[in-house]
């Protein structure tokens, strides 16, 4: 134990050594009375039980196996234990929206049969004054409770739980009474109580002087067992023996980290002149077609200039021929690096006005950010340090594919100088209109860059979404997103069978997952066309698009796929002639496009709360391998939706069971008693706890109802 002028005992392997220190350590935020009296210095000596090694923190001497009288009578009387929601015991923070109840879950008790009180007390990470709510007991002493934040940002929260002195004697009181024993000293232990209340409001100060008066007037007991005596007092007595848990993170994203439709494009590929170079004025150009199909992201691959040395030709061939634009993933040449535009793109004024026009058909930007670098990189001159460099001086540059790209060193001498830079790169665009990035090739930098740039472009920018848009190995993936990624990209790619969306949604929605992880379902990209699309077939470009946008409630596409794009190189899962290393015109209007079936999509999503969300899904027993059924449903407003898709080609009929499926109306739970087609508004009744379907993938893969009671 340390105290002023105290003796403490340390332990070496063969013998105690008594020791001195003459300064009280400082008191930890939280400390319960008695624990601070500890820690000011106890006069009263107590025996030392010693079992094992030990050590010290914050002065007192812990150990599973070496604990102290001293220490052991200054711990806290309550055990708080098995916290919902919480990831990896606090070391990572929860997710949830700004405006939406945070729910939290605990067992709490103590010892004996005093009864006990528990609050949710929460603020901003970097706010001072706390905030509190009461958390109510539901038996078996499990506790929960909840609280709104209203903002985006970073929070904390904690469970607090004291012993109800007040409460504890009126209990007593009362078992006493119904006994017939005399109860007239318990009266005057309760007005002593009533005489250490502090802090109460006026109306709740009011009460305890008036109860307490008519039990000195009187003698009797009654008035101090008065059940608004008892609200007074859970507010205004002292709390000696008040735990507070650990600090617990929490996360609060704006809306469109939950709910967001993606339209990916190649800038340069933009232009309605063959050959020509697009510009952001073509993009300004498109917006008004993307934001008619429902879409309400324009994410950009990279924008930025493009190195010469090693730049890919066509298909990634390893040289360039004269006039291949190269890839936008190198970055970086003479006309600058990642806060610089590709010069034949346009000016940044031509880049604010795109962003102005987004704004105003409601799409927010987002661009694409790659830490690496072109060879031609102005880094690489101006900080050669931040690069790894061969024996011959030449520059360390990735393998393979990846020839014309360069790693930096994040590990270099001139780390800090490295990790700022893209930092800056990234504030520079936000300076610039952009509220949302996605962050390509995770593995080209360690794990500890990502959380360092997440937590301070957040603490900058609470509103900025980053969406971690690589695919790797399930435990990397979920492990960024435990990081900070607002948004993760999944394997919806690469599940196409019932069983294997089933599952993998299954996975995605339970606890833990749900709590950190938001997918968001890609159906392709710039580098990805599954195999499942390359036979072109409408039926199934419809039923991957209705998949993704109702299964989650973020999902996206490349541009190309509403024109049914499926030429591929043989025996890969990537485009032919991809725009990656050339330009691209298309006519956006082609015959057999798909896009009022994804109008259409994006149309009832907006109009349906329950497909705004992906975490309350639960998947429907339809007996038929090749046909998936789910509902979903939200709470505020109550909605309850019901899809069914397609899988494989051929028409069928099937029997769609929802005899448990209740909707919310009024505040009670009813059976299903119709659907309302969304598409059609046409009302079906529910017979028998079910309904018979027809579903025609060549005419429409998808149903989707809404579920009346």
């Amino acid at each position: 134990m340390v105290w002023p002028g105290a003796s403490i005992l340390t332990r070496s392997r063969k013998s105690l050594v008594r020791g001195n220190s003459q300064t009280a350590p400082a008191v930890p935020e939280g400390t319960n009375d008695t624990q601070a009296a500890f820690y000011n210095g106890t006069k009263r000596r107590f025996p030392t039980r010693e079992t094992g090694s030990c050590f010290l923190v914050n002065g007192i001497t812990v150990n599973k196996t070496f604990q102290t009288v001293e220490s052991a009578a200054a711990g806290s009387a309550f055990l708080i234990e098995d916290i919902y929601p919480l990831i990896d015991g606090g070391r990572f923070a929860v997710k949830r929206i700004a405006g939406e109840r945070v729910e939290v879950w605990a067992d709490i008790y103590r010892d004996g049969d005093a009864v006990i009180n528990a609050a949710l007390v929460w603020r901003g990470e970097q706010d001072r004054e706390w905030r509190s709510e009461p958390m109510i007991h539901h038996g078996n002493d499990r506790w929960s409770g909840a609280f709104t934040p209203l903002e985006p940002g970073q929070y904390v929260y904690a469970i607090e739980a004291w012993t109800d002195e007040y409460a504890t004697w009126s209990h007593a009181v009362a078992r006493k009474q119904r006994t017939g024993a005399d109860v007239s000293l318990d009266a005057i232990e309760g007005a002593g109580l009533l005489t250490k209340a502090h802090s109460a409001r006026q109306d709740a100060a009011a009460v305890i002087v008036r109860q307490c008066e008519d039990y000195l007037q009187t003698g009797d007991v009654t008035p101090l067992l008065a059940a608004e005596l008892g609200e007074a007092m859970a507010e205004s007595q002292s709390r000696p023996d008040l735990t507070r848990s650990p600090l617990f993170p929490l996360t609060i994203d704006r809306d469109k980290a939950r709910f967001s439709a993606w339209y990916q494009m190649m800038p340069r590929s933009q232009s309605e002149v063959p050959g020509r170079h697009g510009t952001l004025r073509d993009c300004i150009a498109r917006v008004p077609d993307i934001a008619a199909m429902g879409f309400d992201v324009l994410y950009f691959t990279p924008v930025h200039p493009i190195g010469h040395t090693r730049r890919k030709g066509r298909n990634n061939a390893p040289v360039a021929s004269a006039g291949d634009p190269g890839s936008p993933y190198a970055i970086g040449s003479a006309a600058g690096g990642h806060d610089a535009l590709h010069p034949e793109l346009g000016t940044i004024e031509d880049f604010r006005a795109l962003v102005a026009t987004c704004l105003e058909y409601g799409l927010e930007l987002a661009l694409d950010f790659a830490v690496q670098c072109s060879p031609d990189h102005p880094w690489l001159t101006q900080h050669p340090e931040w690069f790894k460099w061969r024996p011959d001086r030449s520059v360390r540059t990735a393998d393979g594919p990846y020839s014309d790209i360069v790693i930096p060193d994040f590990g270099s001498v001139d780390r800090a100088g490295l990790w700022n830079a893209f930092r800056d790169a990234m504030l520079f665009w936000i300076d610039h209109g952009v509220t949302i990035f996605a962050i390509d090739n995770h593995d080209t930098a360690p794990l500890a860059f990502w959380e360092w740039l997440i937590s301070d472009i957040r603490r900058r920018h609470s509103d900025v979404i980053l969406f971690s848009k690589t695919f790797a190995r399930p435990k990397p993936m979920k492990g960024l997103a435990k990081l900070g990624f607002a948004q993760s990209f999944s394997y919806f790619p690469w599940r196409t069978g019932k069983w294997e969306l089933e599952h993998y949604l299954g996975e995605l929605t339970r606890y833990p997952e749900r709590d950190f992880y938001r997918a968001n379902l890609f159906v392709n990209t710039a580098d990805l066309l599954p195999y499942h699309l390359q036979s072109g077939e409408a039926w199934a470009f419809k039923s991957r698009v209705a998949l993704a946008a109702t299964l989650s409630g973020n999902y996206g596409i490349f541009g190309g796929f509403e024109l049914l794009e499926h030429a591929a190189i043989p025996g890969h899962e990537e485009y032919l002639d991809s725009e990656k290393y050339q330009i691209k015109q298309r006519d956006w209007d082609a015959p057999g496009n798909i896009k009022p079936h994804i109008a259409a999509l994006n149309r009832i999503r907006n109009e349906n709360a329950a497909l705004q969300q992906t975490s309350h899904l639960r998947f429907l027993g339809i007996e038929d391998g090749e046909t998936i059924a789910f509902a979903k449903e939200a709470a505020d407003p109550a909605n309850t939706v019901v899809v069914v898709i397609a899988l494989s080609r051929h028409a069928r009929e099937f029997w769609l069971p929802l005899g448990d499926v209740t909707v919310d109306a009024g505040g009670q739970r009813h059976h299903v008693t119709a659907l309302e087609n969304l598409l059609t508004g046409e009302q079906s009744r529910i017979e028998w706890g079910g309904i018979r379907l027809r579903i025609d993938p060549d005419r429409d893969p998808a149903l989707l109802f809404r579920c009346l009671a």
